[in-house]
């Protein structure tokens, strides 16, 4: 691990909260960088086989002049809890946000209030996604739901609770309101932006400009790309997450070819008097209903938008439809598809962070502000054959996270190995304003990994825990605990459908399987590994008030 320069690091990272009273704009402003499922995997700065050949220049300078934690984690690998957990600072089970949909419990204070409280300015753009008001922001513009990728809707504290369309492509746009937010503030009061784009979240459709970057490129497949988790739990194959099974040819693959074939019908009940859209989506099939979810987002493109679209897969898909994959052939086209899709909204979304910090930057801002780039959770780039997020395994459970502190003399370049979590952020944010910890807030301030060092009582494992079963993906619940070496997790709770109940167990030695293919649980020579996490788990279980498990 690389160190710095000695000096008195901590005082100084406090001491603009300390001197607060006399000088309030000499505090820190912070700007806290959210994307929606981008994968550590696909940022340059951390080394990866793919981002070797897509690299992230402006994402990679933030952890040139910051520090890159290769071991930074979520406590529920999905959108809307990680949401919740950096508004509240609380585990999922205690804000009430453990799945999807309804659950947030407003009346826990947000991180913004307390914010606000001490004077600093605060704002949120882009993915909202929490089923509640924006609370303790001065400025918003918020996504409806999830949001498009194209000409999405914004509601705003001046829009009467209204989403008004805007023109143009959702991480430009959410850039642009951020700029916005920053044009328009008191330049003598401190500021936190929260910025959370809704890219690269599936069906990761790409800015017209890219739709032909990585188009030459052969896109390595990962070494489990055909994992058949014969050591693993049930969980591991009645999941619907395989790139080769469950990703669609329509929405996720953008083969409009497709379409036609199952659009007449899906249309017609469109036409059908006094028909709901829920009773139509109850009435058609599979294939109908993905045509029609296609058809109603490239009904959003203008002329300009659809043209480029149509130039950008056509003629591609035309291959595609003649070549009739089968099988494993089928499964690899499928796998580059997606990855270069993914990949081209990640390179707007570096483009768009080098703007922000552009303006940051000319605006005498950047040596002064605490900027924060992180995922809501990790995500599967084709790895035990799987996308999407959810299980407690390395690849979801793990999550970007770079730190860029403006004394970056001290602190350029540096690599942190501790063990953190989603649940610092808030944390560390209430450090930098000088604002004592709320009682039962679990998170840890990361100013004292600044630095590059790991202080010697800092966190020696971590809980996970996942809700949202029965749900799209069917990832079964589980929850689970993981130190520097090892990881047991535990599988729980009645199946629905074709699902069994499963109670099971999963133990991994990260060190000599980073990849965690060989389930060690129940062998003798990892007895005593075995006991102490069992232990460690059924502490934070005790400890957190866990109701299920």
């Amino acid at each position: 691990m690389k160190t710095g320069k000695p000096l008195f690091w901590a005082a100084f990272l406090t001491g603009t909260a300390a001197c607060s009273c006399e000088s309030p704009q000499k505090q820190l402003n912070i700007v806290h960088i959210m994307t929606d499922d981008h994968s550590f995997q696909t940022i340059s700065a951390y080394g990866h086989p793919i981002s070797r050949l897509a690299p992230t220049p402006n994402i990679d300078r933030l952890a040139a002049e910051g520090v890159l934690f290769r071991r930074a984690f979520v406590e529920n690998s999905l959108s809307t809890p990680s949401r919740a957990c950096l508004m509240t600072g609380l585990y999922s089970h205690q804000n009430g946000q453990r799945r999807l949909g309804k659950g947030i419990d407003t009346t826990k204070v947000f991180i913004s209030e307390l914010l606000r409280e001490r004077g600093y300015q605060t704002a949120v753009v882009g993915k909202w996604h929490m089923q509640c008001e924006p609370k303790g922001f001065d400025f918003y513009k918020v996504l409806a739901g999830q949001g498009d990728y194209y000409n999405p809707a914004f509601k705003s504290k001046t829009s009467e609770g209204k989403y008004i369309r805007e023109e143009g492509y959702a991480t430009a746009l959410i850039t642009d309101h951020a700029i916005e937010f920053l044009e328009n503030r008191d330049p003598d009061k401190p500021f936190s932006l929260f910025v959370h784009h809704k890219a690269p979240h599936r069906n990761w459709m790409p800015e017209g400009k890219y739709l032909e970057l990585y188009e030459e490129v052969d896109f390595p497949l990962p070494e489990t790309f055909n994992d058949n988790y014969d050591t693993r739990c049930d969980a591991a194959r009645s999941q619907e997450m395989s790139v080769a099974r469950d990703m669609t040819l329509i929405t996720d693959l953008k083969v409009a070819e497709w379409v036609s074939a199952n659009w007449e019908d899906s249309a017609a009940l469109w036409k059908e008097k006094g028909l709901k859209q829920g009773q139509i989506a109850q009435r058609l099939t599979r294939e109908q209903l993905e045509a029609w979810n296609w058809h109603r987002a490239l009904s959003r493109l203008t002329p300009e938008q659809y043209e480029a679209w149509n130039k950008g897969y056509a003629e591609k898909n035309k291959t595609f439809m003649e070549q009739n994959l089968k099988g494993e052939a089928l499964a690899k086209w499928k796998y580059q598809r997606y990855l270069k899709d993914y990949l081209r909204c990640i390179k707007t979304i570096d483009d768009e962070v080098g703007r922000l910090l552009q303006y940051l930057e000319t605006h005498g801002l950047l040596e002064n502000t605490l900027i924060v780039y992180t995922s809501d959770q990790g995500f599967y780039m084709g790895e035990h054959g799987w996308f999407d997020k959810r299980f407690m395994y390395e690849e979801s459970f793990r999550t970007p996270l770079i730190v860029r502190h403006p004394a970056k003399d001290a602190f350029r370049g540096m690599e942190s190995s501790a063990l953190v979590q989603n649940i610092d952020y808030s944390v560390t944010y209430l450090d930098v304003a000088g604002i004592e910890k709320p009682a039962g807030w679990n998170g840890l301030s990361l100013l004292p990994l600044l630095n590059g060092l790991t202080p010697a009582d800092w966190r020696k494992d971590l809980y996970y825990h996942y809700y949202d079963y029965p749900a799209v993906h069917q990832v079964r619940r589980h929850d689970g605990v993981r130190d520097d070496r090892y990881k047991l997790i535990h599988f729980y709770g009645k199946g629905e459908g074709k699902d069994h109940d499963i109670n099971c167990n999963e133990l991994y030695d990260l060190q000599e399987d980073p990849h965690e293919l060989y389930n060690l649980y129940g062998q003798f020579e990892y007895k005593d590994v075995q006991e102490r996490l069992q232990k460690r788990l059924e502490e934070y279980r005790s400890d957190l008030k866990t109701d299920e498990y």
